[in-house]
């Protein structure tokens, strides 16, 4: 499944039409006709995001939004606030309520289904760095100090014309005064991206001299280290439903309404601005406290992977957070073959350049949420979040390729064919009677069924087979 949704409606069938829409995404859906109701299905049922209409017959839409975000424990839970009056006041109440976005009614499915994905993924990154971080409080490194006051934003403005850029930084001032804005064009935007620090924000209209032309600069925005993390709202008119779907599929933080020099508008971009910055520096903060704490301690220093110190407490963390979530995970033991005659053919220098090349070449290949740890010698571990086996299969069959397809280049201008084994076990999914040491052995026993039958290749752990 794609994720759980809860469906939070009083009229039966507008929860109907959405769980049809949703479950033909592959989303699972959940529902409730009221707020009281929807208020004990997410403690009960852990959903991963809301669907949250603003009528409801015993309490409001927004009063709800107000007591999850107030919550630590659901603050985090993307909320999408739906109504069918949408209403400019309506907008703005929904935004302060900390709803991470709002959408009317009849649902358009396109930009539905977008919006969806993209928080979804955020959601998935909120949910990754706090696992990595309480990994790191578990091993007992102290905390990181708070920072005693935040710096102004830094928010780069790019619409078709510098007049109309001027005309949004006047408008957004009023609700952004602390903040530094800039007028910028395609170009100073790209060299902003280099800056230290660079940019928090950009808004960039979705067309700058030619269509869908600002679609293309947050493409190259995403694909920058100095900008890769920065938020990117596109300003959309709301009749380019196709922009709009495609703007978030690509990266998009949000959207914001393209008429930004209207105070409403300017006001609506303000408030998502100033909750994705605040979202960005929690996951800075939380990125360079994960780096700083683990990188003597728990990182190989050879491959800069993690090493089995820190690979072990965080796939036993995953194991259970896929427990409760009733999703599976994977685990692969990867070796390489016949690596030892690689050291005594050609010396520890040539086998530590072999093995710095596998490990870039592994995180090339993997999600961003996946863990890759070197755990031995020549051994290395994967772990897939929320992954099926036929995902995982894939990927285990493409890591095998990426080792064969390319010579690994030696020291002193030698070339070497080197191929891995690999071994693929799935875990989770609900059940509580198969421990990660379990999980772990089982791929190691599929591993050494790799190697029997001739190695380069991907054995899946059969239950029953050992």
């Amino acid at each position: 499944m794609a994720g759980k949704v809860l469906i939070v409606d009083d009229v039966a069938t507008n929860r109907i039409v959405l769980k049809v829409k949703l479950s033909g995404a592959r989303y699972e859906t959940i529902q409730a006709g009221t707020g009281a109701q929807a208020l004990r299905l997410v403690a009960q049922e852990s959903p991963d995001l809301i669907l949250l209409d603003v009528q409801l017959p015993d309490m409001s839409g927004i009063d709800v939004c107000r007591r999850l975000k107030s919550d630590p424990a659901t603050a985090h839970l993307p909320v999408i606030v739906v109504t069918a009056f949408p209403t400019p006041e309506i907008r703005l109440e929904a935004l302060r309520s900390g709803a991470d976005d709002f959408i009317t009614k009849p649902f358009e499915e396109l930009t539905l289904l977008a919006r969806l994905r993209s928080l979804m993924r955020m959601r998935e990154t909120d949910e990754e760095l706090r696992m990595r971080e309480n990994t790191c409080h578990e091993l007992g490194f102290a905390e990181a100090p708070p920072a005693e006051f935040e710096q102004p934003a830094r928010i780069g403005l790019v619409a078709r014309d510098r007049e109309t850029c001027v005309a949004w930084k006047n408008a957004m001032l009023r609700y952004l005064p602390n903040d530094l804005l800039r007028v910028l064009d395609y170009q100073t935007a790209l060299s902003a991206a280099a800056e230290s620090p660079p940019p928090d924000a950009y808004v960039i209209a979705a067309d700058l001299a030619r269509p869908g032309e600002g679609l293309r600069l947050m493409s190259e925005l995403r694909s920058r280290a100095g900008s890769r993390h920065s938020v990117i709202c596109v300003a959309v008119r709301d009749a380019a439903r196709e922009t709009s779907a495609v703007a978030l599929d690509l990266g998009a933080s949000d959207l914001t309404p393209a008429g930004l020099a209207e105070p409403a508008f300017a006001e609506e971009a303000a408030l998502r601005l100033t909750a994705h910055i605040a979202r960005k520096r929690r996951h800075d903060r939380q990125r360079e406290r994960v780096a700083d704490g683990l990188r003597l301690a728990l990182v190989d220093p050879l491959t800069g992977l993690y090493n089995r110190r820190y690979a072990m407490p965080h796939v036993t963390r995953l194991a259970e957070r896929s427990r409760l979530s009733g999703r599976n995970f994977a685990v692969m033991v990867l070796d390489l073959d016949r690596f030892k005659s690689v050291n005594d053919t050609y010396g520890h220098a040539a086998g530590d350049a072999v093995l710095i090349e596998v490990a870039r070449r592994l995180s090339a290949n993997l999600r961003q949420v996946d863990l890759v740890a070197r755990v031995g010698g020549e051994e290395f571990l994967v772990a897939m979040p929320e992954c099926t086996l036929e995902g995982a299969r894939i990927v285990a069959e493409r890591l095998c390729r990426v080792m064969e397809e390319r010579p690994f280049d030696l020291p002193g201008g030698v070339t070497l064919d080197l191929t891995v084994s690999i071994g693929l076990a799935l875990g989770g999914g609900g059940s509580e009677n198969t421990s990660i040491d379990q999980v772990i052995h089982e791929a190691d026993y599929a591993l050494m069924g790799s190697k029997a039958e001739g190695r380069n290749q991907v054995t899946i752990f059969q239950r029953g087979a050992a």
